[in-house]
Formats: C-alpha cells, sequence, structure tokens
C-alpha cells in the first residue's frame, strides 16, 4: 500500500480527502494540531489511518514528525489560515502577515520537510483558494497568499521532477474556514453564492477530495493549479 500523509487533515476537504483514500485502499496519515481533534478523526478513519500531533509552524519538531513516518508516497497540504481578508482600504497589514504566516509558510515548510523521505515519482498537492484568481473585492489580500502559493507551482514541478507538484484551487466549500461568521449570516452568504455560482450550488468537501485524489493516481500531471470552483472564477 502507499502512504500518503495529510496535513491539515482532521477536518473539511483534508478529512473528505482521507476518507476517500482510505475507500481506495490507500494508508493514511494525519498530520493535526489538536491532539483530541486528531484523536477522534482516527476513531471515525478507522485503521488504515495513523496520526501525529504536530504544529506546522513549528520546524524543527516538524522536521523530526516527518522523519518518524518512514516511506512516505504522497503529500497532501491542507494547511490554511483566516487572516488576510477585507477591503485593501481598510486592511489590516499585521493581519495579512499573519495570513502569510499561518497558511503560505506552513504550507512550504511542510513540503520542504518530506522532501528528503516522499518517492521520488510521488506527489505534493498544495491546496490554495479561487481567491487568487477570483477578483472579487476584499479579497486582495487572500488572493496574494493563495497565489504566492500557486506561483511555486510550475517552478517546482521542474525543479524537483520526477516528483509530481500540483495545487488544487477550491472555490466557495462548505467547510469550517467559513464559521467565522454567524450561522444565520453563513447561510445568507452561501445561499447568495447559490445564486452567482454557475453550477447553483457552493462546494462540498468530496468536490475537492476526488479531484485531489485524481493528482495523486495520475502519474501524468505536474505543474497544474486546477480549479474545483463550481464555475465561480468565470462569474
Amino acid at each position: 500500500m502507499q502512504n500518503v500523509v495529510i496535513a491539515g487533515g482532521t477536518s473539511g476537504m483534508g478529512f473528505a480527502t482521507a476518507k476517500l483514500l482510505i475507500a481506495k485502499g490507500f494508508n493514511v496519515v494525519i498530520l493535526g494540531r489538536d491532539r483530541e481533534k486528531l484523536n477522534q478523526t482516527l476513531k471515525e478513519l478507522g485503521p488504515n489511518a495513523t496520526g501525529k500531533s504536530v504544529d506546522a509552524t513549528d520546524g524543527e519538531t516538524l522536521k523530526q514528525t516527518i522523519a518518524s513516518i518512514g516511506q512516505i508516497d504522497h503529500l497532501v497540504i491542507a494547511l490554511s489560515g483566516g487572516k488576510g481578508m477585507g477591503r485593501f482600504a481598510d486592511l489590516n497589514l499585521n493581519d495579512l502577515r499573519q495570513g502569510f504566516e499561518g497558511k503560505f509558510f506552513p504550507q512550504l515548510q511542510m513540503a520542504q520537510a518530506v522532501l528528503p523521505y516522499i518517492a521520488a515519482t510521488g506527489s505534493i498537492t498544495f491546496i490554495t483558494s479561487i481567491s487568487s484568481r477570483s477578483k472579487a473585492p476584499g479579497t486582495a489580500g487572500l488572493g496574494a497568499i493563495n497565489g504566492a502559493i500557486e506561483i511555486m507551482v510550475p517552478t517546482l514541478a521542474k525543479e524537483l521532477k520526477p516528483l509530481r507538484i500540483n495545487a488544487v484551487a477550491p472555490g466557495v466549500i462548505n467547510t469550517t474556514w467559513w464559521d467565522f461568521l454567524p450561522p444565520e449570516k453563513k447561510q445568507e452568504t452561501f445561499n447568495q453564492y447559490n445564486q452567482t455560482i454557475p453550477l447553483g450550488r457552493v462546494g462540498e468537501p468530496d468536490d475537492v477530495a476526488g479531484l485531489i485524489v485524481t493528482l495523486i493516481e495520475n502519474t501524468y500531471i505536474t505543474g497544474q493549479v486546477i480549479a474545483v470552483d463550481g464555475g465561480l472564477s468565470l462569474v
């Protein structure tokens, strides 16, 4: 069996990816910061999943944790942050800086940490966001964070070949990321998106997980950033 490490796999898109991979016969290693949440996730996933509690912003501990895993065939980086959103005139640049510290640098640090241990013919899949291309007012900061990751993908694919490097750019997905909004406001926001998104609905974690698994299994795709957004970036 191939081993897939999912950084940030205790909820949302990472968790959905873990479930799908296990159903397809992969072994999955979940990395999560919250030990209690990690333990609950492992109970739900069953015997083909193991996990390690680690803070991806702690570089030295992260390296030690990765080294303890053993063989790694694929890495999925579902680490995310919540800061950096807001209209530019009022955007707190310290918040934007924290947004980079919460997503951009942890994702790159995770990718660097696995390089000595990942199979040469394996893959790394970053999870970014459609904010990198949607041009929606209020998302310039988020777009900068995610766009910074995406612009590195094709260069890394050439530099680290034959290791495959790709990214998935989700649109509006029904995950806990949106829980910064009160429940009523969250539902109102989703209803508005349902009227705007060409496919008529907000996405679910499984929609993203299917594409991630495709990028793991298809050995002839590299250097690509692929949107899974229901057509939102077309609007």
